[in-house]
This record gives C-alpha cells, sequence and structure tokens, in this order.
C-alpha cells in the first residue's frame, strides 16, 4: 500500500490519474443516460456529469498549484509522452 501512494507524490502521476478518471466517468455517464430509459437514467447521467465537472475544476486547480512550485510540469500530454518514451 505504501508503495502506491508514494507513486501519487509526483505531480505527472496525479494528474494522470485524475484524467483518467474523468476519461471513463463521462462516456459512461453519456452511455447510462443513452440507454437507461427511466428517472435513474436521467440521475445518474446528472451525477456523473457533476462527478466530471468536479474532478475538472479540482484538476485545475491542483494544476495552478503546481505552476507555482516549478516542479516542471508541462501538461499532461507530456506527461503521457514522457511514460510512453
Amino acid at each position: 500500500m505504501a508503495g502506491v501512494l508514494s507513486s501519487l507524490d509526483d505531480f505527472g502521476t496525479r494528474s494522470l490519474l485524475t484524467h483518467a478518471i474523468m476519461s471513463v466517468t463521462l462516456p459512461l455517464g453519456f452511455l447510462i443516460g443513452l440507454t437507461v430509459d427511466s428517472q435513474l437514467g436521467l440521475v445518474s447521467f446528472v451525477a456523473l456529469l457533476n462527478f466530471t465537472a468536479g474532478m475538472w475544476i479540482c484538476q485545475s486547480i491542483h494544476s495552478l498549484g503546481a505552476e507555482a512550485s516549478e516542479d516542471g510540469y508541462d501538461g499532461v500530454i507530456n506527461e503521457l509522452r514522457t511514460y510512453v518514451r
């Protein structure tokens, strides 16, 4: 457990995790909203949409803090490039 938590010390890893969560919840919300034909589908869609929006706001605030600390973060695309190399 300590190894997993220590890997989250890096801002880029946390940013990738946040973007991964957002990239799963938004399409899942659309899928549920389009396939479930009841009030449950609507409520699930709105809940997942709001969750994704909240994660986006959290990531925006989090990245502002990373810019202030100057730890070499250049955005999520560059973080993905470093993991691919």
